[in-house]
């Protein structure tokens, strides 16, 4: 899919087709979309594999008056019984003619340009809608780092009730989605370092301010994702002695019933023999022997109660 947009007046507006200084996003191209954009507007074809490569990693990089910036944007990954956070790339293609965006998915990140939620985007100024977009993405992974830290106290408090599986799942998948987030954070952090550097991306003074805050938000998003990280997989190492103790003591009760159920099934089963017994002649030797067993399982109780066995 290929789409083209045009600043009109605080808005964007959807052109039939190209023209020269639009917004050009791309969702998933297809062939001939991708034959346009190495033709017509000269993206080289390493670009644009690039741009779809989904183990692409963070990068910024310029080639005859073109420039690639390879990010990653976080995305919602859904299933049937759990969800979980993942990365995948996001490339911004910077040529003299025009601005494109290219990524297998669509992007709430886009929409929110689309839909009129970001103020003062102008297709004119591409230097400053790239970092408008980077600075947009710093802020949706914000977002999803408090949806993560959201979503593991509502699992702690169902972990509180009952060890299940289900939610024991979603932890791990939650502290995967973090690593995901980690790694995407620290890639995008050396692109907006470099960006400061390069030059053949022209900057003026209210785009480097962008660009700072940019890189403001992007620190401020590692090190929420370095602290839940820390305190999830803290979480999890806790419920897994928890665990593992709670097992310990539901094997340790097994064994002292077992023990105590062991004597009057003893003693029956030596009165039971075949051979000579006490009290065999006795009327009253039935009663002597239960009472025998029972003393025997009382006394094995009392010494498994002192040694902390119940």
């Amino acid at each position: 899919m290929i789409e083209f947009y045009k600043s009109a007046g605080d808005k964007l507006q959807a052109l039939p087709e190209y023209e020269e200084g639009c917004w050009i996003n791309m969702v998933a191209p297809r062939s001939d979309e991708l034959i346009f954009c190495e033709e017509v507007l000269g993206v080289p074809k390493d670009f644009l594999n690039a741009a779809l490569d989904l183990e692409e990693r963070s990068r910024i990089e310029s080639e005859d008056g073109v420039t690639l910036i390879v990010v990653d944007v976080p995305v919602v990954e859904m299933d049937v019984k759990s969800y979980m956070y993942s990365t995948i790339p996001f490339a911004i293609i910077h040529t003299h003619e025009c601005l494109i965006t290219m990524c297998l998915e669509e992007l709430p990140l886009v929409s929110d340009f689309t839909d009129g939620r970001v103020r003062n985007v102008s297709t004119d100024k591409h230097t400053r809608m790239i970092f408008q977009m980077l600075y947009r993405n710093s802020t949706r992974f914000l977002m999803y780092l408090r949806q993560i830290d959201k979503a593991s106290d509502r699992t702690h408090t169902e972990l509180q009730k009952s060890y299940r599986n289900k939610e024991l799942l979603q932890m791990m998948s939650l502290e995967k989605s973090l690593v995901y987030f980690s790694t995407s954070l620290k890639g995008n952090e050396v692109v907006l370092e470099k960006l400061v550097k390069v030059n053949y991306i022209k900057k003026f003074p209210e785009d480097t301010d962008l660009l700072e805050d940019v890189i403001v938000e992007n620190r401020q998003a590692i090190e929420m994702c370095s602290i839940y990280r820390d305190i999830l997989s803290g979480t999890m190492d806790a419920y897994a002695s928890l665990i593992s103790n709670n097992l310990n003591i539901v094997m340790k009760f097994m064994a002292a019933v077992t023990i105590v159920l062991a004597i009057p099934t003893l003693v029956t089963s030596a009165w039971g023999a075949n051979v000579t017994v006490p009290w065999e002649n006795n009327p009253m030797g039935f009663w002597y022997m239960l009472g025998l067993a029972l003393l025997g399982t009382i006394v094995a109780v009392i010494f498994l109660w002192r040694r902390k066995m119940f």
